[in-house]
């Protein structure tokens, strides 16, 4: 296979020229999607396939314009089979009794995956863009993302999170202007992305939280946790479909869960612009094994949403 592509300039490698849409393509993928891994496959596919039509490239439009339009026609390809990536939460309402029961969903169910920041965050970026890449990544908004239909998904994200223009939108998915006008009102009433700004705490009080959230595990202290969760928090466990709501029912949870693992080890992430932990809980060697991946959502008030995406799988996507 060749290595080394002509370009429409006349000496540039294909590789070189195509590099610098790779992190954003694969998060465009990612939230389409909704994993990192069939986004990282979706990527390597979209770059391969244009590698090889290349010397088909008339220029008609930049290279990152084609590049998305190769990208956006595999990611709805991919969701042909009709499946989403849910997080506890859209399955169903809170178990309201701290005692019952957990329930895990078969293994058909693919869950939502968390992004480790570094797969998508460039520097240098400048602040304002680095704070809008941060947010259209959030753990939650990805999620809401997967309720849409894809082509309406796909809309939203190319127009209200990449800010394209309708026509470039219309011409890159081959619909009319007025559909795609017409997605993009269906999808905003569903997800509107203008009101998911969260206000977060200034960065002395979030350190402060994180430090005590960590601590609160790595003591099994329950009164630490009292001390950051907000009233309304909410809690998640995939591949665990039970979930609960509320700060006295999850510590009252967790309390139990706590007395079962015991001490635990955090350490500090991050994943979809937001903060997380890696959790390594004790085994019955003595030995700290990887436990889970908890992705925080903070507000000035506390910590009001922990996603803890359980087992070791996600352990080497983080590097960890």
């Amino acid at each position: 296979m060749r290595t080394v592509v002509e370009s429409k300039a006349g000496s540039e490698d294909f590789g070189t020229l195509s590099e610098p849409f790779r992190r954003e393509l694969l998060a465009y993928c990612y939230r389409m999607l909704g994993s990192v891994h069939e986004a990282e496959e979706v990527v390597q596919d979209v770059l391969l396939d244009a590698w090889r039509a290349y010397d088909r490239f008339e220029g008609r439009s930049s290279l990152r314009t084609w590049l998305y339009r190769i990208a956006a026609r595999a990611c709805l390809k991919a969701l042909e089979k009709g499946r989403r990536r849910p997080l506890p939460a859209d399955l169903g309402a809170p178990e309201v009794n701290p005692d019952a029961r957990l329930v895990e969903r078969t293994p058909e169910i693919p869950w939502l995956q968390p992004m480790p920041d570094f797969l998508f965050t460039a520097a240098p970026v400048d602040p304002e863009t680095a704070v809008v890449e941060r947010q259209t990544m959030r753990l939650a908004l990805v999620g809401a993302l997967q309720q849409l239909p894809p082509r309406q998904r796909a809309v939203l994200i190319l127009r209200d999170v990449l800010q394209w223009r309708t026509t470039e939108v219309a011409e890159l998915l081959e619909m009319t202007t007025a559909a795609v006008n017409s997605a993009l009102q269906r999808a905003r009433a569903q997800v509107p992305l203008s009101e998911d700004s969260l206000t977060e705490p200034v960065e002395l009080q979030q350190r402060a939280l994180l430090d005590r959230y960590a601590k609160a595990f790595e003591t099994a202290d329950v009164d630490q946790l009292v001390a950051v969760l907000t009233e309304d928090a909410r809690w998640e466990m995939p591949p665990i479909a039970t979930w609960f709501e509320g700060r006295d029912t999850i510590v009252a949870f967790l309390a139990k869960q706590m007395r079962i693992i015991g001490t635990a080890k955090l350490v500090a992430t991050s994943a979809n612009g937001q903060p997380a932990f890696a959790v390594y809980a004790r085994g019955q060697d003595g030995q700290y094994q990887p436990h889970a991946i908890h992705v925080l959502t903070l507000t000035p008030q506390g910590v009001s949403r922990i996603v803890a995406f359980h087992g070791s799988g996600l352990f080497p996507l983080f590097g960890l």
